[in-house]
This record gives C-alpha cells, structure tokens and sequence, in this order.
C-alpha cells in the first residue's frame, strides 16, 4: 500500500479531549468498506481507559514498526504508560504531547508516512514540562527545515491564511514587510494549486487597521500590502475587515490572506467551529489537525465531538491525493 495513505494520529494531551475523539473517529472509520491504514501514537493505557470509557471494541494490534502495520486495524504505537489527570494540563500530559509528536516526526522524516493529524495540545503542560514550546505549527516547520510555511484554515464554506501566527498583537506590525508578504503569496497560490487543484485561485488580502488604513490616515502597512500585491492579476485589496466579513465578501474568493490570528480566526470559527481544519502550507509532509483546543473541561466526559477531526482525516487525505496526482 502507497505511504501516503499511511495516516499517523497523535494522541495529543491526554488529560484532554484529544483520545476521546480519536478512537470516536477510529470507530466510525473503521466501521466503513473503505480501505484505511491508521496509526495511533498513544500511552498504553490511555488507550484502554478511553476505549472502557467509550464502550468501544476496536480492532486494533499493538505494533513498534510501521512494516508491521495493517489495513482495517487500529495500528497502536504503545508509548509507556502514564498518569492521567483528567481536565488537568501537567507537565505529564505535556511531556507524552510533545513525545507523541517526536515520534510522529521522526516516522515522518524516514518516509515511512507523508500524512499526520495531530490532536490538540496544551502548550502550557508541554512548557511545565520543561520544553520550549511555542506551537505545533512552529515545531513541524522547525523539524523539516522549512522557512516559508503558513497556517491554514480550511473549510466548505471558507478558506483562510494568516500571514503571522503565535506572535503578540503588538508585535504584528513589525512583519507586514514587503518581501514577507510576498513569499506568502507566492506560497499560497502554490497550495492552492499543489494541494487543493485551484489552478488560477482568486485570493482576498485583508488590511491590518480599521478601515484598512483609511488612505494612510489610521497607519502606513496597507501602503506596503498594496505594493506587495500589486503585480497579481488575482490578488485583490487590502479589505476593512469588518465589512469583508460582514457584507459577505469573503464568498467571491477561493482564499482570504489574513494579518493577524484573531482577525481571521474569529470570522472563521464562528462559521465553521465544528468542521474547521488547521493545516500547515509549505510543509514537504501533509499535517492537519482540528480547530479547536484540548476542551478541559468536557474531558473525560464522552462529550466531545470529533467533527472536526473527521474533517482533518477528509482533508488530509484529498490533499495527499492532491499532490500525488500532481506529481505524474
């Protein structure tokens, strides 16, 4: 079977939702005629509570290589076992986190998988573990070397790039570069056309200040977003950003260009806050994960939804399809 539909699962933080909704997920996957090959990174026994807890008979084998792992069986790569603390971020659950993660990379760089979904984490628990964290975005682009990589947020109703990530508001401005943003551009357009087919995508930018500037009267970045975009026939902007979102604007474009974190991520989930997907652009490796966080407060529960982790696995495999059809 072709790796690339070999899809590795991290367990995320085990005192939150990110167990719960994987073997949710698993369930239902592996209930379908459709052929899967799934691998799970997960304590031992987080996996057993979670699978007494859910009243869930998987079929599933216990492997340590993936050339031992099968098509229609949960594949569990058993990580030792460990505390749980319900509801609870600790440096426990932040050190089996970032282990899970380690691991998934480390299968990832030896080409024995192209995919992973990744379950949320607590970047808190993973820095009480004595690990210098910032987010799971930064760490995959970190490992693979990649300089020019975006966040992405994906949906049926809305596409999203945010030109900054995981950085203070107050710092924002400090990167609306020309050089920057037009790095970013370029990387979107091939995204769009690599991994989703949109040969000759349509892409909204918005600007950074109300009324996007107000002509230079509310700051100067929107002067620097409209040189960068200036030679795309199919970059249009920079938008006011509330009244893109609100008038509706954003159905006319393939994708939205965002600034800042929150000034797309605030439209965007409350769009989509049940099927959203994070997805990491400019990586050599596909990786998506879930939009939303590790849900404290329903975990353990049997609470929680795995909608949005059903659409990381949909979108992770189409855009795996995506690129290997695009490189014949």
């Amino acid at each position: 079977m072709s790796n690339f539909l070999r899809i590795l699962f991290t367990c995320g933080d085990v005192n939150g939702i990110g167990p719960e909704i994987s073997l949710k997920l698993f369930s239902l996957l592996l209930n379908k005629k459709t052929i899967h090959h799934l691998i799970f990174i997960c304590p031992n026994n987080v996996f057993n509570y979670y699978s007494e807890l859910l009243s869930l008979k998987l079929n599933y084998k216990v492997i340590k290589n993936l050339e031992d792992s099968e098509a229609n069986v949960l594949n569990l790569i058993g990580m030792k076992n460990c505390k749980i603390q319900l509801g609870k971020p600790t440096s426990i659950s932040g050190s089996v986190a970032f282990d899970s993660l380690m691991i998934s990379i480390d299968l990832l760089k030896q080409k024995k998988s192209s995919v992973v979904i990744t379950a949320p984490v607590s970047k808190y628990a993973i820095n009480l573990a004595g690990i210098k964290f910032i987010g799971q975005t930064e760490l995959f682009a970190n490992e693979f070397k990649v300089r020019n990589y975006l966040m992405m947020f994906i949906s049926s109703k809305i596409k999203a790039f945010l030109h900054t990530i995981h950085i203070p508001l107050k710092e924002v401005s400090n990167f609306i570069r020309f050089k920057p943003l037009s790095a970013n551009i370029e990387l979107i357009i091939r995204t769009l056309q690599n991994d989703f087919n949109i040969n000759n995508p349509s892409i909204a930018v918005l600007g950074l200040n109300p009324h996007s500037g107000e002509n230079g009267k509310i700051g100067n970045e929107e002067k620097i977003i409209k040189k960068a975009i200036y030679n795309y026939d199919n970059v249009f902007g920079p938008f006011a950003s509330d009244a893109f979102f609100g008038k509706h604007h954003y159905k006319n474009y393939d994708v939205i260009f965002g600034m800042y974190h929150d000034q797309v991520l605030i439209p965007f989930k409350m769009l989509n806050f049940d099927k959203g997907v994070n997805y990491t652009a400019g990586l050599p490796i596909v990786r998506t994960s879930p939009d939303h966080g590790t849900a404290f407060d329903i975990a353990g529960k049997n609470k929680a939804s795995f909608t949005s982790l059903f659409y990381a696995f949909k979108y992770a495999t189409q855009i795996s399809r995506s690129r290997l059809k695009n490189e014949r």
